[in-house]
């Protein structure tokens, strides 16, 4: 009797649960009774097999975080309070910035309402000692230019403009007077600064080859030429232009109000890539710019090349930021997108581009960390940033690449944020000195031979 009990309570059970309606439907399909005779006569191993393939384990799988940083660099590197400053830096740009970066990408316009909130986070002009600097560490600074350009490299760029190359030509090549009249006010974003040295028909020649010219005359400066893919030039307060002295031939750079007798700036347009950076072509015509407004410690393009050393390992890191963007975003698609009933993260090919994506970005980060540790150490040579420049720039394209490719059409869709990454590391790869230059530079060091034209 206690038997026939219990086969009719386990019966109960059984039925509570069948969908007897769903049971009708599949009848029609298939042969039920030889499906059940099939089943019942598989091993444990095998039911197992077979539930798991169906999702019928009864748990929600738990996955491991999603982290760019696999080697757990930035926990072991910084200090308690540096930390913070990174992750409140993550937490504004994933609030501040990541909801609304796709849509000014698009329409090809910077978000000014956001400039005011990066004040606030005090990180302006990192590294630099006074001024209202806060006198950090370079490695610090590369980890916040990585954080930024994660998000977005046009954001990353404009930051980089500012508190690197304009506000570094300042702290690097101007006299205590300027640094006291500009620093203060552009590491709080009161005045915004741009870097003018590229040239419409001079890039990677302008250590010797700048065009725009400038002349004294009396107490004046007079300055004629063109400049082009300047960042922020469309509404940046102050720009340092570097000219051609007419008389000794050596370059010199000049604080140019955009005020200035003789000044205009023309927006670019049609880029593909770093589409929220405002770059302008400027046109100096007899533009007059005080003896006061020159950079007093600017007298050869060896000054120029100090602020580019510098800026060079934050793009460097740009690069990193870019890539480990990509990286994220795609593993978090490809955990979520399926494809034949499940995750395609599932897939050996999928997991195989991943695990590339993440050797080459890992391998960035490390290179990247002990070039910051040299910077911070005094040891920094021109070719130790050109290395970087190189290596990094040219996996970012790899990562960026395979990014896009494991997402499959949904990757050129701005709403997925991988497509932004794919198009910006194009500029990455040229702007700083292009792969060539760099190259040479790295060349010239090992070898003992120039090989520049």
């Amino acid at each position: 009797m206690a038997n026939i009990f219990s086969s009719l309570k386990n019966a109960y059970n059984l039925f509570k649960h069948v969908d007897f309606d769903k049971l009708e439907a599949l009848s029609k399909k298939v042969d039920l009774p030889k499906m059940v005779e099939t089943i019942s006569g598989l091993d444990d191993k095998q039911i197992q097999g077979m539930m798991k393939m169906m999702g019928g384990s009864g748990k929600k799988k738990e996955l491991p975080p999603i982290e760019g940083d696999f080697y757990r660099l930035g926990d072991e590197a910084l200090k308690d309070e540096d930390r913070e400053l990174q992750l409140k830096v993550r937490a504004f740009l994933e609030k501040e910035v990541k909801p609304i970066v796709n849509h000014y990408w698009n329409k090809a316009e910077f978000p000014f309402e956001i400039i005011p909130k990066l004040a606030e986070l005090n990180i302006c002009g990192l590294t630099y000692q006074g001024y209202g600097c806060p006198g950090k560490s370079n490695l610090m600074e590369g980890i916040l230019a990585m954080e930024m350009a994660r998000i977005d490299t046009s954001i990353s760029t404009f930051f980089g403009v500012q508190s690197g190359l304009a506000m570094g030509s300042i702290y690097l090549c101007g006299s205590e007077e300027q640094k006291q009249q500009w620093l203060p006010l552009m590491q709080q974003f009161k005045i915004i600064g741009a870097f003018g040295l590229t040239e419409p028909e001079v890039g990677s020649a302008a250590a010797g080859g700048l065009t725009t010219t400038c002349k004294k005359i009396n107490d004046k400066w007079v300055l004629n030429g063109q400049k082009k893919w300047i960042g922020n030039a469309t509404f940046a307060d102050i720009l340092i232009i570097w000219a051609r002295d007419e008389e000794s031939n050596e370059v010199k750079g000049f604080i140019v109000k955009k005020d200035n007798p003789g000044f205009a700036v023309e927006k670019m347009q049609d880029k593909m890539a770093l589409r929220i950076v405002q770059n302008g072509i400027i046109t100096l015509t007899n533009c007059e710019v005080d003896e006061a407004d020159r950079l007093q410690n600017a007298n050869s393009f060896k000054d120029t090349a100090k602020v580019l050393q510098m800026t060079r390992a934050g793009v460097a890191w740009q690069a990193v930021g870019c890539a480990r963007g990509a990286y994220e975003n795609a593993l978090e698609y490809t955990r979520t997108r399926k494809q034949f009933g499940k995750p395609i993260a599932s897939f050996q090919l999928i997991q195989n581009h991943l695990v590339e994506m993440l050797s080459n970005l890992t391998a960035m980060q490390t290179l990247c960390f002990r070039l910051s540790q040299l910077q911070d150490q005094g040891l920094l040579k021109d070719e130790h940033a050109s290395l970087a420049k190189v290596f990094c720039s040219l996996r970012t394209r790899d990562v960026v690449s395979k990014a896009r490719e494991v997402m499959g059409g949904n990757g050129i869709l701005l709403e997925y944020n991988v497509a932004r990454f794919v198009a910006d590391a194009e500029a990455i790869y040229s702007y700083e000195g292009t792969k060539e230059i760099n190259t040479l530079i790295v060349g010239r060091a090992i070898t003992g031979f120039s090989a520049f034209v």
